[in-house]
């Protein structure tokens, strides 16, 4: 089965923000073995909207739309659709109601622009909304189907999830495609290039083409997904006769697939699905029972604000000095003065950090984000400092790419993922 996706707004095509929603959908059209060959953006307008879906309805079996459910002017893709459905819109007054009680709950009252969004082509099922104001839409087209939902993406996902999905389960199975169960699986991995993971598992991806076909023995597919600042995913999707056989064939793969990994290139794997590297950090601290302190300088920080995103982060987060300012690093964590981009700073504000909080263990980031030098550093520079219990201070400095924001945030990262993979290391005999 193919779905095109079309998104919908003028700021898309402006570069005004970015199309996260069509990422996010290939990906999990992808999970459920959907093909989805073209993706299209395509600004407020009506006649080029109706275009981009009658093109998109003629080379593919569905279509996802984003975005133009609002209650504004140009939020126009309702409009779009009973013209390309040869229908009118009608005002469904349930979805009235239950736009009005959400104001209502909000203490407001719901603008008279808002009963737009109750507006439904004829013969379209709702998606009812449970974020936001505007419902979805899972509009017939002769024997294809357009599902519209909002281009806000919490909004976008959760549709996906609770209708479109099952939807388009359903309509596999109708046409026969859809034989026993899709699952996958995302090993999110920090430290290696996405040429470096292919090379390594190289290998064993050529093996899966010599494994047994068919739902019975499962079938599997590795993907690698480039996610910046995230790292490299690694997905693996399986296809099975049931979904207890497809867990159990993920388990055989995630294990076979970090097996080759750490002996590449180490602790490389940080996390599954949506675990971010600050789960990793929480998880690793736990299991030793310790507390950590930081001392933010290039980070400005955005390490601190990533470990207090883990729910129980006070049970092993003391704080953090954001110690922009040299002569804060001197005053308050105790670095002897002198320059403050270097591995010797960086252990000494790592001690300060844990002398200061409290805590079992000190991590540092000191660095230049640019875009001029400083200390005779190039911009892109970082230190990082680890203090733990039973050792001496240490010090990681290494080079990020980017403009300011891609330096801080990648060090960030990269600093959080130090701190992981020290605190797994077992004490020296």
């Amino acid at each position: 089965m193919r779905i095109e996706i079309v998104a919908v707004g003028t700021e898309l095509l402006l570069g005004q923000i970015a199309d996260t929603n069509s990422q996010w959908l290939g990906e999990h059209l992808a999970a459920l073995g959907v093909s989805s060959h073209f993706h299209q953006a395509v600004g407020d307008n009506h006649d080029r909207i109706v275009l981009a879906f009658r093109t998109a309805l003629a080379r593919s079996d569905g279509v996802v739309v984003c975005g133009g459910l609002g209650p504004t002017h140009d939020d126009i893709t309702r409009d779009a659709l009973a013209e390309v459905m040869n229908v009118p819109l009608v005002r469904d007054m349930a979805v009235v109601e239950r736009i009005r009680s959400m104001f209502s709950s909000r203490g407001r009252e719901m603008p008279e622009s808002n009963l737009r969004q109750a507006d439904v082509p004829e013969g379209a099922s709702i998606i009812p909304q449970t974020k936001g104001t505007a419902p979805g839409l899972i509009c017939p087209v002769g024997h294809k189907v357009v599902y519209a939902v909002p281009g806000v993406p919490y909004e976008m996902s959760d549709m996906f999830e609770r209708a479109i999905a099952p939807d388009l389960a359903r309509r596999m199975a109708e046409r026969g495609e859809l034989e026993g169960t899709i699952a996958s699986r995302v090993i999110r991995t920090w430290g290696m290039s996405e040429s470096g993971l292919g090379e390594a598992l190289a290998g064993y991806i050529d093996s899966l083409d010599d494994r047994a076909a068919g739902p019975s023995a499962g079938t599997a597919t590795i993907a690698f997904l480039a996610s910046g600042i995230e790292g490299i995913k690694v997905r693996v999707t399986v296809r099975a006769d049931d979904p207890d056989t497809a867990a159990k064939l993920l388990d055989v793969h995630e294990r076979a697939i970090r097996a080759i990994l750490a002996e590449a290139a180490g602790d490389v794997v940080f996390g599954i699905d949506d675990e971010a590297i600050e789960d990793a950090v929480a998880r690793a601290l736990a299991s030793e029972g310790w507390t950590v302190g930081l001392a933010e300088s290039v980070t400005g920080g955005l390490a601190a604000s990533r470990l207090v995103n883990v729910p129980g982060a006070s049970a092993w987060f003391r704080g953090s000095v954001v110690s922009y300012a040299s002569q804060v690093k001197f005053d308050v964590l105790g670095v002897p003065e002198g320059p403050v981009v270097s591995e010797a700073a960086a252990m000494a504000m790592a001690e300060g950090a844990r002398r200061v909080l409290g805590a079992d263990v000190g991590l540092a980031i000191t660095g230049v984000a640019g875009p001029d030098e400083q200390d005779g550093r190039p911009p892109g520079t970082v230190f990082v400092g680890l203090a733990r219990p039973g050792r001496e201070p240490e010090s990681f400095g290494f080079t990020v790419p980017g403009d300011r924001d891609r330096v801080r945030q990648y060090a960030t990262i990269a600093a959080l993922d130090l701190l992981r993979r020290s605190v797994a290391v077992p004490d020296p005999v």
